[in-house]
């Protein structure tokens, strides 16, 4: 889900554009405008004035945004949204605004923080504070306070998110269709000129398009607008639909000899398919649908019965358990007694006894400091307890999202260094890296990073690898974890017709690894279920002819997976029908 950050500036009227216009000479600072700001996602904007308010998106009494951001991509469900904004209910009431300490900035940065893990511009955040530094600023504040009210404030008839005993938001009338309604991505191309149509039809070289020839006198045409509109929505990238009004683009008529409208003309792969007369919606229906079928036949795994993989994958693997605090502070030694050291737990003990939301996020410049410069000296023996306290730290999207923003990802690769040489890495390491690699799936913004940073995406595959054959258990089920977590990463976006996240090369790899380990595995289900998950996501819907196809078929996979039907041990699992007697001997046929 798409979240955008809407950008009002409130310096309207005579009296508040004095504060903007007279910034310099009156307090020493530019102001360039005094904001306000909204977020919006699933069709509806969340604001902060008398409590959280919910409307249309830019229908607000603010007008029209002077800008809009676009922040980012949200995985997390609306349920959970929801809740976390009942949370925000009881902190952010109308009692509770104040313009410049508590206001609607303030609640973007913390509902920004939680959806993707980063915050809203600099400039916006720290605009009040920075006005507030000059003397004639303390000075002004009541009466600018006094001015700004009747404005920053929302209105009466914009409803508020109430707060608990009801922590679920129920959305406004006006956009409860809204938010129900899937994502508009296909629309009609208008043209009016022969140049502007060839434009179109190239980019459908390798897929289809239809022309539809209309003209702004032709009643029967308007019969058919809605149709052609839907139609094109239903299509989305699959399909290039373009509408010709004749009477405008004198040169198409004359280059496709159309003379009556409306007309339709459709084209597979760059050449003329079809072509139909007439105001019939029926018809339309059918010819396009057949067309986008023709054009993007249904992959051969959507008519097996695989319900664990013809999904959306909605929760990831994470590993939540709170150490013994005491206990492993013991184990860092005298580092316990650093101060960025004892921040950290201070924040973890604070969040895990009060809501996370409530919780003032540690200095993590600091934090991300002390790591780089220390943790490679710290004793090999101690080093998981750090990694453990990172771990715990990254359940917080806040934190999880400011690492995945350091664009050399320095920190996580230090805290991975030990997978470099795994074989002299001990145990309680290994595990507590896999647990924190897993918990980078906190925000969606590290998936993001490992899958378009090479050298952390090595660095991850390289950890997972290396670690699906241990000896012990209990690493292994924690390996097929993170490996079930890449897995559906990737098929997240296959599945939603967008190009997979890891190369093909990369995939081998690791469905390599996979088919190894499930043909070793005689211990445990659970690694066994991780295993089979991963490889039944990697390989659903992949290119029936591709190098994962081939390599399955080369290391006859179906019949080591069939085979632990024989494991006493192993037998029960659920996955070994569905994804080795469905998937695999079926699907690779």
């Amino acid at each position: 889900m798409d979240v955008e950050l809407y950008v009002y500036d409130l310096s309207k009227g005579l009296a508040r554009m004095t504060y903007v216009k007279y910034s310099v000479p009156l307090t020493g600072i530019q102001i360039d405008a005094i904001y306000h700001t909204a977020l919006v996602f699933g069709g509806v904007e969340y604001f902060f004035g008398q409590g959280i308010h919910r409307t249309v998106p830019g229908s607000t009494h603010h007008g029209q945004p002077m800008e809009k951001l676009h922040m980012g991509r949200t995985e997390l469900p609306q349920e959970v949204i929801q809740e976390y904004l009942g949370s925000l209910a009881e902190i952010y009431t109308p009692e509770s605004y104040d313009l410049f300490m508590h206001n609607c900035n303030n609640f973007t940065q913390d509902l920004a923080m939680f959806l993707l893990g980063k915050g809203i511009p600099e400039h916006i955040q720290s605009l009040p504070k920075t006005f507030l530094s000059t003397p004639l600023g303390q000075m002004l504040r009541p009466q600018i306070d006094s001015a700004m009210r009747g404005i920053t404030q929302a209105d009466p008839t914009q409803q508020a998110v109430p707060a608990p005993p009801q922590p679920v938001v129920q959305p406004v009338p006006q956009v409860q269709e809204r938010l129900a309604a899937p994502e508009v991505r296909g629309y009609v191309r208008n043209v009016s000129n022969l140049k502007e149509l060839e434009q179109q039809l190239s980019l459908a070289a390798d897929s289809c398009a239809c022309i539809f020839f209309t003209s702004s006198t032709c009643a029967p045409c308007k019969i058919v607008y809605p149709t052609y509109d839907e139609l094109a929505e239903e299509a989305g990238d699959k399909a290039i639909l373009i509408k010709a009004d004749l009477n405008v683009a004198f040169d198409v008529s004359s280059r496709y000899g159309v003379r009556a409208t409306p007309t339709f003309m459709t084209f597979l792969r760059g050449k003329k398919e079809d072509e139909w007369s007439g105001a019939n919606p029926a018809q339309l229906r059918g010819n396009v649908r057949l067309l986008i079928q023709t054009a993007h036949p249904a992959h051969p795994h959507t008519f097996l019965r695989l319900p664990s993989l013809q999904r959306q994958i909605t929760n990831y693997v994470t590993y939540t358990k709170l150490p013994p605090l005491d206990k492993l502070l013991q184990k860092i030694g005298s580092y316990k007694d650093d101060p960025t050291i004892k921040t950290l737990v201070d924040f973890i003990k604070t969040r895990s006894a009060t809501e996370p939301a409530n919780t003032a996020v540690p200095n993590l410049s600091f934090l991300s400091a002390f790591l780089q410069s220390t943790f490679p000296s710290i004793p090999k023996d101690s080093q998981f307890a750090v990694v453990d306290l990172i771990r715990v730290a990254f359940l917080d999207s806040r934190v999880s999202g400011f690492f995945a923003e350091d664009p050399n990802h320095k920190t996580l690769l230090t805290l991975f260094s030990p997978a470099e040489d795994l074989a002299s890495c001990p145990y309680n390491l290994r595990i507590v890296m896999l647990q924190l690699a897993c918990n980078l799936f906190t925000t969606p913004l590290y998936p993001e990073q490992i899958a378009s940073d090479q050298t952390l995406r090595e660095t991850c595959i390289r950890l997972l690898t290396g670690s699906l054959l241990d000896s012990h258990t209990n690493l292994r089920v924690v390996a097929a974890s993170f490996a079930y977590n890449l897995a559906g990463y990737n098929h997240n976006s296959r599945f939603a017709g967008k190009p997979d996240e890891f190369s093909e090369g990369d995939q081998v790899e690791l469905v390599a690894s996979l088919v190894e380990a499930i043909g070793t595995e005689e211990e445990s289900v659970e690694a066994l279920h991780g295993y089979l998950f991963a490889l039944g996501l990697f390989l659903y819907e992949a290119p029936v002819d591709g190098e994962l196809s081939d390599l399955c078929r080369a290391m006859g996979i179906a019949e080591s997976v069939q085979a632990k039907k024989q494991v006493e041990k192993l037998k029960g699992e659920p996955l070994l029908k569905e994804v080795g007697q469905e998937l695999l001997a079926k699907g690779l046929k």
